[in-house]
């Protein structure tokens, strides 16, 4: 790959020649692809991109694989960035986005890593691909192998949402329900790809997961016309994702496509956050229970806590905290104001924006864009405990009426 130089140990800084195998350093650090910029931008300019089909492989030299690696066959990324005046309004800043990744094809963020690890796998001549997931890494993977033609081992604890297995089967995944937590599923799912030698999806063990979740990142630039916003929220679990988006920023500023980075707001489960627990209390980052219903963020042993804690402090980020009933009112404010169906963990970096913008923290004269990184079909269950059954009624106008005058609903 004429665009990259090696994978560095973000730990003790030794360096691999970027294969497509990669996993974590000797020293068990998580490993960072470091880019030659200074070829990038002899490769790459905004008028190229204008040509270019609206996938995330349209920015190819900022990806690390080669030339002749076919990009995959299913439409992932270039989903919307909407302009959300009505809710930016309600909260009380100046400008916000939303970017709705919920529209990939298997309707999560996830779908922009699984989509590079399955051009990695075909590199590495893989036949069968693993991973450990609550969910959406799970769906995705499953989905985005399955157009490639490839075989998948999927492991996923027993709590993992029913919409998201049904999925997974139906994308021909073998699947094992863990009965564990995610820690528990992740350790069975190590030991099985190390037995029959499959290749790895796993967060923070391949390093170019990342990478390929940095994408979202680049498409927000792209679409705001290179001009950032002052913060961008993000749901955190794992700490894959906050990390991809910092590094997907950092390379567009290396490259002179930005003139300025913004701050990241990491958004965490009140009953699950040790990624915000380490930034605030300045402390390594230690496991805690997964008490939360936004399942794709329940994650209690964060695999790739390292980058993220990294990803937060270099930007000067934000971190935020909020319940379970602030996770299910943000999902139903993104509903009502932007048309916007978010899953819990989708929508956390939106109700941890809400909270900073009523604690002040966030001000009037502030831009945002706020991520929502999976759809909320994955999990209808919640939705529908949150936001009520609807009207249930005979066939008699009488009692339509009679119901919308006791509801005290306008009809004009």
């Amino acid at each position: 790959m004429k665009n990259v130089i090696h994978a560095k140990c973000v730990k003790c800084g030794k360096t691999y020649e970027a294969t497509p195998n990669l996993t974590n350093c000797e020293c068990g650090g998580i490993l960072d692809i470091v880019y030659d910029y200074d070829y990038i931008k002899k490769s790459l300019t905004k008028e190229k991109l204008k040509t270019r089909p609206n996938t995330m492989w349209r920015y190819r030299e900022l990806l690390p694989v080669e030339e002749t690696t076919p990009d995959t066959p299913l439409r992932v990324g270039w989903s919307p960035l909407y302009e959300a005046d009505r809710l930016g309004e309600l909260l009380g800043v100046k400008k916000l986005w939303i970017k709705d990744d919920g529209q990939n094809p298997t309707a999560s963020l996830k779908d922009r890593a699984s989509a590079m690890a399955v051009a990695k796998a075909k590199e590495a001549g893989a036949k069968i691909i693993a991973c450990s997931s609550t969910g959406n890494a799970a769906s995705s993977l499953a989905g985005n192998a399955a157009a490639a033609g490839l075989r998948t081992f999927i492991f996923v604890p027993e709590r993992a949402p029913k919409g998201k297995v049904a999925q997974l089967m139906t994308f021909g995944a073998n699947v094992i329900s863990v009965q564990g937590n995610y820690e528990e599923t992740f350790e069975l799912s190590k030991k099985a790809i190390d037995k029959w030698g499959w290749y790895n999806r796993n967060a923070a063990i391949n390093p170019y997961l990342s990478e390929g979740k940095k994408t979202v990142s680049l498409e927000i630039a792209e679409q705001l016309d290179w001009k950032m916003p002052d913060y961008l929220a993000i749901s955190v679990g794992d700490g894959c994702t906050i990390a991809g988006v910092w590094k997907g920023l950092k390379d567009l500023y290396a490259i002179g496509f930005i003139d300025r980075l913004p701050r990241l707001i990491s958004a965490q489960a009140e009953g699950c956050h040790p990624i915000n627990r380490a930034i605030a209390e300045n402390k390594p980052w230690e496991p805690m229970e997964e008490n939360t219903l936004a399942d794709s963020i329940a994650v209690g042993v964060p695999r790739n806590a390292d980058k993220a804690l990294m990803a937060i402090r270099e930007s000067n980020g934000i971190v935020v905290n909020v319940t379970d009933e602030e996770i299910m009112a943000a999902q139903k404010l993104l509903g009502t104001t932007c048309g916007v169906f978010g899953e819990p963990a989708g929508v956390t970096g939106t109700a941890g924006l809400r909270k900073l913008c009523e604690q002040g923290v966030i001000g009037k004269n502030d831009t945002v864009v706020s991520v929502v990184t999976g759809n909320g079909l994955k999990d209808v269950a919640n939705a529908i405990k949150f936001c009520g059954e609807p009207m249930k009624l005979p066939n008699d106008l009488d009692a339509l009426v009679a119901e919308i005058d006791r509801r005290g609903l306008k009809t004009e």
